[in-house]
């Protein structure tokens, strides 16, 4: 993914499950189309995999807490 949306969220209340829900439905609609690639601080993984769907989601020390990077996923030869 060479670009994407940020999206904050920490709301106490809400799993992150339902926060890559949100910001999936946000990002649809602004983009037009569905991300499959969502990057979150380990933190908020936890020790189960979390298991969205059609979107992966991978730990990445670089995204801050309560943050979520959303996007595409790019092939490898872009």
């Amino acid at each position: 993914m060479n670009t994407g949306m940020l999206w904050f969220d920490n709301d106490p209340k809400v799993d992150l499950l339902t926060k890559i829900q949100r910001a999936t439905e946000y990002y649809q609609h602004k983009y037009g189309q569905k991300p499959d690639l969502c990057y979150v601080h380990p933190s908020m993984i936890g020790e189960k995999k979390q298991r969205t769907t059609g979107i992966e989601v991978q730990g990445n020390q670089m995204v801050l807490p309560n943050h979520l990077w959303l996007g595409v996923k790019t092939s490898a030869g872009a």
